[in-house]
């Protein structure tokens, strides 16, 4: 089930968050998180509190999470979109994270999917998100799903840690 989260769910989201960075410590990294610096719980307080955050609990268990707002960063101002379109009908995917002890189970596809349904209720045209070029599981997923990629340029993840080659997709809601 995926949900709104609650007050109770933050320590879980935050052990999700330490769980991917320590399993990219000894296996492939995908993201560019830094453990300490982004996420952190901060990250999941702050998007509490503006009711952003959302979990996908399986059997009582937080798997996953993510973040899903209007708010862009600032990059995404140097990205030629091809929708034009006000920012109140742009949803943003932020921050997807899925345990690693969870993946390979659909459960990012899952999330996404509920993004672009969340999109269409709160009358958004468009649904758009950034991933790091080296992430290969979610450009997979997002291509997938048929976003398109609509630029690259560089960007400070979480505000704080700088990637060059970050890839922007947006998919059109219809």
């Amino acid at each position: 089930m995926i949900r709104q989260a609650k007050l109770a769910d933050v320590d879980e989201v935050e052990k999700c968050y330490t769980e991917v960075l320590l399993y990219e410590q000894t296996h492939t990294a995908y993201t560019v998180w830094q453990l300490g610096i982004y996420p952190t719980r901060k990250t999941a307080e702050v998007a509490l509190s503006d009711g952003s955050l959302y979990v996908m609990e399986k059997s009582g268990k937080i798997c996953a999470s993510m973040i899903i707002n209007h708010y862009a960063p600032e990059e995404y101002d140097s990205i030629k979109w091809k929708c034009s379109t006000k920012p109140s009908e742009v949803l943003i995917i932020h921050l997807l994270c899925v345990r690693p002890s969870e993946a390979g189970h659909g459960i990012g596809k899952e999330m996404v999917k509920f993004a672009i349904e969340e999109a269409k209720r709160r009358n958004c045209k468009v649904v758009r998100l950034d991933t790091g070029s080296q992430n290969i599981p979610a450009k997979t997923l997002y291509t997938n799903l048929d976003f398109k990629l609509m630029g690259t340029t560089s960007m400070a993840i979480g505000g704080k840690i700088h990637h060059n080659n970050h890839l922007f997709f947006e998919l059109a809601i219809e």
